[in-house]
């Protein structure tokens, strides 16, 4: 089927199996009643019903809970907070806000993105292992092309969310899993190859938690869109209760500028 002959095919029709609303009558969510079969759902459970279509047990979903609730710090100076900070501060909306900060929240380097490299890396790792091939061995061929998320922080190499959200795992019974234990193994290795601030982030750790409950990346990417969020909305408010455009202030004088001198501009007449 060419372009043309594809377009015209879906044409006047929406083809889902997600789920579609009847207004005054219905909502249909994965084959479900929304209202009948799945109103006393958790959020949360409902959310990654939507992204997988599957079911997740309870212990899953309190661990998953703690994921985003062990990382929403109402700090406006971190970078996502700060944007929904200013919004406060400058009097815009708080969806405004709110969605550009968590739009900055997927950065490549400090932000979701070193959670979608750490989840691959470990689906990959352990495709590797069941091929025969030695966690080590792969990791060498991997750190000669590429940089293993989920490890190393550059604030602080310790990352004080792991140790309550290890605990909270063992509280479920879930951090026997396999890339759960993996991710310790591939810190061990790590600092026996002398790489002593690539400790274990939370990056890495949620990864292998997710890859533990059978996420794919991309699943697993979209479950983290709202991990910051519930950080986010405190700085908003609080920037809001403020004098406007009082947050972050910056006078002239403080700015240290290297870059050319005053320059006289002689203008031309033609």
């Amino acid at each position: 089927m060419n372009g043309p002959e594809l377009l015209a095919a879906h044409t006047g029709i929406l083809r889902t199996k997600v789920g579609a609303c009847w207004p005054g009558a219905r909502a249909v969510f994965r084959g479900h009643d929304l209202h009948h079969d799945l109103h006393n759902t958790d959020w949360l459970e409902l959310y990654l019903f939507g992204i997988t279509g599957r079911r997740f047990t309870p212990r899953q979903i309190k661990l998953l809970h703690g994921i985003w609730v062990l990382t929403s710090y109402p700090d406006a100076r971190i970078w996502n907070n700060r944007v929904a900070a200013l919004a406060g501060s400058s009097r815009s909306s708080p969806v405004l806000g709110l969605a550009a900060a968590l739009a900055v929240s997927g950065a490549r380097i400090y932000g979701g993105g070193p959670s979608l490299c750490a989840i691959d890396f470990f689906l990959r790792a352990g495709q590797a292992v069941d091929s025969g091939r030695e966690l080590r061995d792969f990791m060498v061929e991997e750190l000669k092309s590429r940089y293993i998320y989920g490890y190393g922080r550059p604030i602080d190499s310790c990352d004080e969310r792991l140790p309550w959200l290890a605990s909270l795992a063992g509280e479920q019974g879930l951090d026997q899993g396999r890339h759960f234990k993996m991710a310790f193994e591939v810190e061990k290795i790590l600092l026996e190859m002398g790489k002593a601030n690539l400790r274990m982030n939370y990056a890495g750790m949620i990864s292998a938690l997710g890859a533990d409950f059978g996420l794919t990346a991309g699943e697993f990417n979209i479950f983290i869109v709202p991990m910051f969020l519930a950080g986010m909305p405190p700085c908003w408010v609080e920037a809001a209760e403020k004098p406007e455009g009082t947050l972050f202030p910056t006078p002239c004088g403080e700015i240290a500028y290297q870059g050319v001198s005053i320059r006289t501009w002689r203008g031309r007449i033609a």
